[in-house]
């Protein structure tokens, strides 16, 4: 292994200081999502469409251009800890959650086809915290 200075992999690769420290559990995982939906709140996202209705092998690959899922893609960090495309069934590997946590999240059927980021980080949150349901995403709306 050739022992390199950060200057000479400045010249080579994309190099984040912030990387270096790891997000290394779900939850700083899911923090960090989270922060990066709040960074534009009013950011209008596209929701995925039916995601519960979808057989196992089609909700894997579901994929909705400008989603939730993309904010999380478009992060060189996530990318470098192994984030590997903005699909669902790459969110739900990547962020450990559920069917139906990644479903409160990114389904069109709780807010059309569109929603603000400020609204998905909110159920972020939710999954951090294990709950889910209306009352949660209440609570996150006016908590955060």
């Amino acid at each position: 292994m050739k022992h390199q200075t950060v200057d000479q992999l400045h010249a080579v690769a994309d190099v984040h200081a912030e990387a270096t420290y790891l997000v290394a559990t779900r939850g700083e995982r899911l923090e960090r999502w989270a922060r990066l939906l709040e960074q534009n709140p009013n950011r209008c996202l596209g929701a995925l469409t039916g995601t519960e209705h979808q057989s196992v092998e089609m909700r894997e690959r579901m994929h909705s251009a400008g989603s939730p899922i993309t904010v999380a893609f478009e992060d060189p960090i996530f990318r470098a800890l192994g984030l590997k495309a903005d699909t669902y069934g790459e969110a739900k590997r990547f962020f450990e959650l559920t069917d139906w946590q990644l479903h409160d999240i990114v389904c069109h059927c709780h807010v059309g086809a569109t929603m603000p980021a400020r609204w998905a980080a909110s159920r972020v949150r939710a999954a951090m915290s294990g709950r889910s349901g209306f009352f949660a995403w209440l609570r996150g709306t006016f908590l955060h």
